[in-house]
């Protein structure tokens, strides 16, 4: 049990009405999961408003309310605490609540449109073969040192990413790498955490469903640096125009990478094939198992990290070597007659053209490139025609197909997709609804040295039609196709 009043530290309280001496059991923001001597943060989200369960919570046995708004109603036995916002109370009782875990870790950021994944996975991967027990909190899983938890959101909400902090403090972690989401900033999950430092990967086209602007989404990112103490670095990718923006307010140590510009950490790719990369980081050689210049550019920031952090320049180097590539990221297979299969998370345009431009660096022109893409539902629709363009542009044929419907007819999502297809290039497309018959498709087309790529749902084991939830597996289906198709 904690003391209500010692969990509201350096919450921003407008009003009290009751005692804060009340003893709490647990923080909780979801009415339903309510149980006796909670205390209930009424959350204003997209779909519904905290506010409206506020009785319920009471009925459940909520002994104090956090709100904006005080309702019309109050009961006497219970504490009502109003605040300026209630997202921001509930990371700072979160963070109180579990005594504030990250300020006893070292707590890095990753922010960026794409990359977030892969350079803070494998900055797990590289302290951990440095010797260090580390923690991760990213979109593929949660790892607490050796122990496995599934991910349900890029970036967690704050009691979810306190509960995991207090979890690796108890296991004895000394680093921590997290994925930042433009959603988690604007939401407020990731205030009252103490990052030592934070990472800018890139910035291109995605999320416009929730940000009214790709100015807004620009700022929300921004505000993640101005929100760095002194002490802590800013690494950020200096090639993308929007590089020097994030470093603009902030007051922490900066530092910049690049492959184009002059950088701090700055890098050549001498050469680029499948089976990697051999770069020249600063005035040292390193062979990587990562392939394709994007992958160049979150070496960099991970070479970077690992140096800001203390760890000596050529031991970094060396464990950079032998790192092994992130699921669901540029995952290749190739079979015995010739025929590789690449699976990839790109599910924005930046992040496809890279992908099929890395590709087309890689390939000898006399093979086709075939690429089946899909857009998800209920996400931006901007970016449906756009996805298309790319793909047929960049494809010698494009299998348009579905990804996550979600709650949307996906015929509707492949019309504002083929809307993005030119003239020309009708004659490269295919359109197949169901995804596994997409994937079977392709592979039946490809001949002996063909490239297949299938883009958007990378280490997703799952495909969300009408708000449930079916087992799939890109890897897998692919696997499994071709192994008949060889038979």
């Amino acid at each position: 049990m904690k003391i209500l009043k010692d969990i509201l530290y350096k919450v921003a309280i407008e009003a009290v009405k009751g005692s804060t001496d009340t003893a709490i059991q647990k923080i909780e923001f979801d009415s339903r999961k309510v149980e006796s001597n909670d205390v209930f943060v009424a959350i204003r989200g997209s779909l519904s408003d905290g506010h409206d369960y506020i009785e319920k919570a009471i009925q459940l046995g909520a002994k104090a309310i956090i709100c904006d708004t005080l309702p019309e109603n109050v009961q006497n036995e219970v504490t009502y605490i109003k605040v300026k916002d209630t997202n921001t109370a509930l990371a700072f009782m979160a963070a109180n609540y579990f005594e504030d875990p990250s300020a006893k870790l070292k707590l890095v950021g990753v922010t960026g449109t794409n990359g977030k994944t892969t350079i803070a996975s494998l900055l797990f991967q590289l302290f951990k073969k440095a010797g260090f027990k580390v923690g991760l909190l990213s979109t593929v899983k949660i790892l607490v040192d050796e122990k496995e938890y599934p991910a349900t959101h890029t970036t967690p909400d704050s009691i979810t990413i306190n509960h995991y902090l207090n979890e690796m403090i108890e296991a004895g972690v000394t680093h921590c790498f997290m994925e930042v989401s433009s959603h988690g900033i604007h939401q407020k999950r990731t205030e009252a955490l103490h990052f030592v430092g934070g990472i800018f990967t890139n910035l291109s086209h995605d999320h416009l469903d929730y940000h009214a602007t790709f100015a807004e989404y620009r700022d929300v990112k921004k505000s993640f640096f101005d929100s760095l103490p002194k002490t802590a670095f800013a690494l950020s990718n200096i090639d993308d125009k929007n590089g020097t923006v994030m470093l603009q307010n902030s007051v922490a140590r900066k530092f910049t990478y690049a492959l184009k510009s002059y950088a701090d950490f700055k890098a050549t790719i001498l050469e680029s094939q499948l089976s990697g990369l051999l770069l020249k980081i600063n005035d040292n050689e390193v062979w990587v198992k990562l392939i394709g210049t994007f992958n160049a550019y979150n070496v960099l920031a991970i070479y970077g990290t690992a140096v800001e952090l203390g760890m000596d320049s050529l031991e970094a180097l060396r464990l950079l070597s032998d790192l092994e590539s992130v699921s669901g990221r540029f995952q290749y297979i190739v079979t015995d007659s010739k025929v590789t299969a690449i699976v990839d998370y790109a599910h924005t345009p930046d992040a496809l053209e890279n992908v099929l431009k890395t590709i087309d660096d890689i390939r000898t022109k006399n093979e086709q490139l075939i690429t089946v893409v899909g857009c998800g539902g209920n996400r931006d629709k901007t970016k449906r025609p756009i996805m298309a363009k790319i793909a047929t542009d960049l494809s010698d044929k494009a299998i348009l197909t579905s990804d996550n419907p979600r709650n949307e007819d996906p015929e509707v999502i492949l019309d504002e997709m083929e809307q993005g297809v030119e003239a020309h290039n009708y004659k490269k497309i295919l359109r197949i609804t169901d995804r596994k018959q997409a994937i079977k498709t392709a592979c039946q087309l490809a001949q002996p040295n063909d490239i297949i790529l299938i883009a958007g749902k990378g280490h997703e084991t799952y495909q969300e039609i009408n708000g449930v939830r079916h087992h799939f597996d890109d890897m897998e289906t692919v696997r499994e196709i071709l192994d008949q198709l060889n038979k």
